[in-house]
């Protein structure tokens, strides 16, 4: 037994109406990271100079040393960068979640009390811009843990979001386990919210954007005009609105740094689009926790089941009926490699096929031959099981006239002593007319033919059984 951790399905084809506030087509998160004084810098305790997101093309660490022209491109962000972007966002009343980094914003006060006045989320950036890739995870949880204390002293208040950015694989699941965040950002797997289970809570994941993102400014491949910028934002803004107003309402994140966006011919872009978003009706422009307050109550955490996490007991109770009388089928599923994607009828139903496939063949031609006969002496003595009697029910095969239970009879036994096995079909995709009419056609098939074809029918009768009981 195996378990796969990734999400493949996620929501799936029909994921829910977000419903945002005043029937808005998209909601647009404007996410500002404050990094600026909590990079690597040996003034920091660190062992070089910061080497990522910067203007300077392949920037190097400097070890032991600090890098006079990083830190000032990173000074410039605090200086001016900041500034600019916070004349242009509080001129247009427009809101935003701050990714603050907790020693950064110890060390800029003057720019924490302007994102205070003009009501901006301050979420936690971890407690220093600093890789936590090969951290290990005691020293992660701690360093976690000295972001909340500190951020609470600086700013006054815990936070209530999270985005480490450069975080390692137990990132997400350190800062979920917390239990104190409203939302967490570190993942980037779709345009919807969504809940994930961990630590025994629910966790509200907002995720994240690193290709709407003026990190692409310093980066290849990138963005090298304020128009490039703008035009990617517009034509992605163009889409989400389209399915907006199709009643696919989704979010739109957008990242931006001081340092980057807050330079003259960058920023131009985004002012552009901007103008270009307010230019149209049904746009909400809300801060992250926003979001989360709005998802909470409105699409508040559920508990559907999760087949790949139940026990082999509880797997084989809940679907060994799944395939007629075989629950062998249930029990070497349970032995496959399962994950989230199989937590659906659809994914469960590949899953069970798969078992049912790499069966040998006598074990294959004893499920065929555990199905009833359609209208046939079990089914008159009330012997089926609930789904084949609901099943013969759907199609009126428990209601046919004298002459028509003498036929279905008749060709019962013709075609058992045929081909071995019983006539097996999906009686829920079939009328009681088609059923009767492809009972004609296929008694006169070869069985290798038949066998073939019956076995695609208890896959399919097996779908739409999982179809009853999952999403």
């Amino acid at each position: 037994m195996t378990r796969y951790p990734r999400d493949f399905r996620g929501y799936g084809p029909t994921p829910p109406d977000a419903a945002w506030p005043g029937g808005a087509k998209i909601a647009i998160s404007l996410v500002l990271n404050y990094e600026e004084g909590g990079e690597n810098n040996i003034l920091h305790g660190d062992a070089g100079s910061e080497a990522f997101l910067s203007d300077i093309a392949g920037a190097q660490a400097w070890p032991g040393q600090r890098h006079w022209n990083m830190e000032s491109l990173y000074d410039y962000g605090a200086r001016a960068g900041f500034w600019r972007l916070h004349r242009l966002f509080t001129a247009q009343g427009i809101p935003v979640t701050v990714y603050g980094v907790a020693t950064a914003l110890a060390r800029n006060p003057e720019q924490l009390a302007a994102m205070q006045d003009s009501g901006w989320e301050i979420a936690s950036h971890g407690l220093k811009w600093i890789d936590h890739r090969e951290m290990p995870e005691t020293e992660e949880a701690a360093q976690i843990a000295e972001a909340f204390r500190l951020h609470e002293e600086v700013t006054g208040a815990p936070p209530s979001g999270w985005y480490t950015g450069r975080c390692s694989m137990n990132t997400l699941r350190l800062t979920a386990e917390t239990g104190r965040l409203a939302w967490i950002s570190d993942i980037y797997d779709d345009d919807l919210p969504y809940w994930l289970r961990i630590g025994g809570h629910d966790q509200l994941v907002i995720p994240y954007t690193l290709e709407a993102n003026d990190m692409r400014f310093a980066t290849a491949p990138g963005y090298i005009t304020g128009e490039q910028f703008f035009t990617y934002l517009r034509d992605t803004f163009d889409v989400l609105y389209a399915e907006g107003a199709a009643g696919r309402a989704k979010m739109f994140s957008i990242g931006l740094h001081n340092r980057l966006i807050g330079r003259p011919g960058k920023i131009a872009g985004l002012m552009r689009f901007l103008d270009y978003a307010q230019g149209h009706e049904g746009v909400w422009f809300p801060r992250r926790i926003d979001i989360a307050d709005h998802w909470r109550r409105v699409h508040p955490p559920a508990a559907p089941e999760r087949p790949s996490q139940m026990s082999q007991t509880a797997f084989v109770a809940r679907f060994g009926g799944i395939y007629e009388h075989s629950p062998w089928v249930a029990e070497r599923t349970w032995g496959l490699e399962l994950g989230p994607a199989h937590d659906s009828a659809t994914g469960l139903a590949n899953a069970m096929a798969r078992a049912f496939r790499r069966a040998t063949p006598e074990e294959r031609l004893a499920v065929l031959r555990a199905h009833p006969d359609l209208a046939g002496k079990l089914a008159l003595a009330k012997r089926l099981t609930a789904e084949s009697t609901a099943e013969q029910a759907s199609a009126a095969l428990d209601a046919l006239t004298d002459a028509e239970r003498a036929e279905f009879q008749r060709l019962n036994a013709e075609y058992t002593a045929r081909h071995g096995f019983p006539f097996i079909i999906a009686v829920r995709d079939n009328t009681k007319a088609s059923i009767l009419a492809g009972f004609r056609t296929r008694i006169a098939n070869d069985s290798e033919t038949e066998l073939r074809t019956a076995c695609s029918q208890v896959e399919r009768i097996a779908t739409l059984r999982l179809k009853d009981l999952l999403p």
